[in-house]
């Protein structure tokens, strides 16, 4: 397994994967080193992280690997098709699985999400539109449904 570590705009991103695929992507409440040279199996997805950020990419092209149960995998795989810009509740989710009494298995099956930004489950909210439980903090996601927007708030001052 190789792992590297890069800095993003919200903070150190450790990226872990092997010839098998990106088993999990983390962002980190530390300052870190960065990591030197680039694992050629985790080159791909450092690049695709880097053209995120830039506003160059909003759709993610890697083999990936995550390791969770099969109801974790299935919702992991539902996460990937909630479109760049949008966003979708758990409610919502859950329906899309097919089972609304589902809707604890699934936000917990979010929250173990091992691939940051990638399986992009800072694009699921509250019912109400709020911006509920987030495993690498509210502020972050904030700033990732706002990256992703299409609607771009100008500063007035």
């Amino acid at each position: 397994m190789e792992t590297c570590i890069i800095k993003s705009p919200l903070g150190y991103t450790k990226i872990t994967g092997d010839i098998d695929g990106i088993s999990q992507v983390t962002i980190l409440n530390s300052e870190e080193i960065e990591t030197d040279i680039i694992p050629m199996e985790i080159e791909d997805c450092v690049i695709q992280l880097r053209e995120y950020f830039e506003g160059k990419r909003t759709k993610f092209d890697l083999k990936l690997n995550p390791q969770g149960t099969e109801f974790q995998n299935v919702i992991w795989k539902l996460l990937q098709e909630i479109p760049y810009g949008k966003t979708m509740s758990y409610l919502q989710l859950s329906k899309r699985l097919g089972d609304v009494k589902a809707i604890r298995a699934v936000a917990n099956a979010n929250g173990k999400n091992p691939l940051w930004i990638i399986v992009p489950c800072h694009r699921v909210i509250g019912s109400d539109g709020s911006l509920t439980g987030y495993a690498g903090g509210l502020h972050r996601k904030k700033w990732l449904i706002e990256h992703e927007s299409p609607y771009k708030q100008q500063s007035l001052f």
